[in-house]
């Protein structure tokens, strides 16, 4: 499948899921994660989900990860579409979020973390296949992100739904997940 064609039919299929249905997915996608034995990590890089789309509860995984350690410094991304760059800042409790032009949630300000900085990253998709690598919302954010990033960075992405067998149009530039969490397993590349 052409990562056009997963867009469109991963954003129908997301549409079609209740609000109850996805309280029960969200709750499914944490027991998962909670499975996982992840390393220690001093600095994630997690998104504020878009409702509209109906993306996972990220706001669920970065609280557990956080209570698992308390000293966790959470950053969310800030992006520049106009230079198509995305930066990491730093947040806390006193952070305040902004909506930007394209309905994302965004931190006002903070210090910004160099993306070698980065131990883990909550990357957005709408769908993945079985080797991680993930169709996005198409304008490679994420991947420019990810590839001044450590090989040691976990990249870890949330799916209602299971990868797809196969990616065809992935191209060099695509950084591929090491996890998909789904309700039912957690998916290992």
């Amino acid at each position: 499948m052409l990562k056009a064609e997963a867009r469109k039919l991963y954003k129908e299929k997301r549409q079609a899921i209740s609000s109850a249905e996805k309280v029960k997915l969200d709750d499914l996608l944490l027991i998962q994660l909670q499975t996982v034995q992840l390393p220690f990590i001093t600095f994630l890089l997690s998104y504020w989900p878009m409702e509209q789309n109906k993306e996972p509860n990220t706001h669920l995984f970065t609280d557990y990860l956080e209570f698992q350690n308390p000293e966790l410094i959470i950053c969310y991304p800030r992006t520049n579409f106009h230079q198509h760059t995305m930066q990491s800042l730093q947040t806390n409790d006193d952070t305040r979020f902004r909506k930007n032009e394209y309905n994302l949630y965004e931190p006002e300000d903070g210090v910004e973390v160099n993306p070698p900085g980065i131990d883990m990253v909550f990357v957005p998709l709408l769908a993945c296949d079985k080797r991680g690598v993930r169709a996005g919302y198409g304008k490679g954010f994420y991947d420019r992100y990810l590839a001044l990033c450590r090989k040691e960075c976990l990249k870890i992405g949330f799916s209602y739904f299971e990868p797809l067998d196969e990616i065809d149009d992935a191209s060099l530039f695509d950084v591929p997940l090491n996890l998909c969490v789904t309700p039912t397993t957690v998916y290992v590349f």
